[in-house]
């Protein structure tokens, strides 16, 4: 029976464990979960893009889509905070894949195929060199957690006001979020690799980098999008 994680229902404390809870695995394997639980985040998406039909996704109520999006999200969330069975981890991970992956859906249809893949190419390109540079540099990457934090949530706000008040959101405001999110997979992967190298750790960690690429991802998308 999966034991209950010492966490709030919707902080991840992944980050913050000190202690192992489960069997500790070598690096190599460590950093494989982590790498086949990201792709397979990424094939899902893949999948739900082209199979399943944007235009039902836009004929749901907007209160409704939202309210499931957050529902499923922070089920997720709980899920993989709360237990240290990886399998139950790994659940939870799909519960905030799904969600994210019907947004990139809905998102990627309004755009070229090929602007589409050029906008991966350059995820991956940026997110493995953020990742070695937080494998590199995890101190620094550290030491600007709280600005990272403090500068995204101003980003929402200043977005909030331009789409509410000025119905646009002006091309600055991609990329500033577009480096908040590089500074993240950064931070997100130094960190990833000085807690206990557990299989749960693993999946958590990757569940943790995932929203980070793939909100890198649609910010890169718009900001090339923009251009042509």
């Amino acid at each position: 029976m999966a034991k209950s994680k010492d966490s709030g229902f919707l902080k991840s404390d992944v980050f913050e464990r000190t202690r192992p809870q489960g069997a500790l695995v070598s690096p190599a394997t460590y950093n494989l979960v982590i790498g086949l639980t990201l792709c397979w985040g990424f094939l899902a998406n893949w999948l739900i893009v082209k199979y399943i039909d944007t235009q039902y996704l836009l004929s749901i109520p907007l209160f409704v889509f939202f309210i499931a999006y957050f529902a499923s999200c922070f089920l997720g969330i709980y899920l993989f905070n709360r237990y240290t069975e990886p399998a139950i981890s790994f659940i939870g991970y799909n519960f905030v894949v799904i969600p994210f992956g019907l947004v990139v859906n809905i998102v990627v249809s309004r755009y070229d195929p090929t602007l589409v893949l050029g906008a991966i190419q350059v995820t991956a390109l940026v997110t493995v060199v953020m990742m070695l540079l937080g494998a590199t540099f995890p101190d620094f990457f550290k030491s600007i957690g709280t600005t990272l934090f403090i500068s995204l949530l101003a980003m929402i706000f200043v977005e909030l006001f331009q789409i509410l008040v000025l119905g646009r959101v002006n091309e600055w405001v991609d990329w500033v979020v577009a480096l908040i999110f590089c500074g993240y997979i950064g931070y997100d992967w130094g960190r990833a690799n000085q807690i206990p190298k557990t299989v749960d750790n693993a999946i958590d960690s990757a569940a943790a980098l995932y929203m980070d690429i793939i909100n890198l991802f649609l910010r890169i998308l718009r900001i090339m999008g923009r251009k042509k």
